[in-house]
């Protein structure tokens, strides 16, 4: 029990102190995002919307971004990777499905369904972004064309199983 109490002392400090911002961030996010990232540093909190709120912080060398609701349930967790952490299937997907593609950012999402590799990727002056599970397989896929109207029509063929 005092390790409890404890706990959701140092929580509530380290979301005000973090919060960098004048709207406070709820007691249960706060306690939720210092369970969830214990060695999180330079937290900074922004409110996406009136339920959600968005943490970004450091953590062992990357900018990470977490996002929590009201009550403290972990809803998104993204960080940025290079081509080169990616998994070799995530890696052959790329080189058979989008041969010629320059990878331009590769980032992990991570949600409580699981886990997937968001990837912008360019070939003359098409613009592609995609979003691959780590055994491979293509959950996303939305072509966007430097030649169309008011900055680019979206093609979304997501798997619809």
């Amino acid at each position: 029990m005092k390790k409890l109490v404890l706990l959701i002392a140092v929580a509530a400090i380290f979301s005000l102190q973090a919060c960098g911002q004048k709207e406070n961030v709820p007691a249960k996010t706060g306690l939720s995002f210092a369970q969830k990232f214990p060695d999180a540093k330079k937290v900074k909190w922004d409110k996406e919307n009136e339920h959600e709120w968005e943490a970004e912080f450091k953590m062992n060398g990357k900018e990470y971004s977490a996002n929590f609701d009201s009550d403290g349930k972990w809803m998104e967790t993204e960080y940025e990777i290079k081509a080169s952490e990616l998994p070799t299937a995530v890696k052959t997907t790329i080189d058979n499905e989008f041969k010629g593609f320059d990878i331009e950012e590769a980032e992990v999402s991570e949600t409580p369904e699981g886990k997937v590799f968001e990837l912008q990727m360019e070939q003359d002056g098409n613009d592609m972004e995609v979003a691959i599970a780590p055994d491979g397989k293509v959950m996303k896929k939305a072509e966007k064309s430097d030649n169309d109207n008011e900055g680019g029509e979206e093609k979304d063929e997501g798997d619809n199983d």
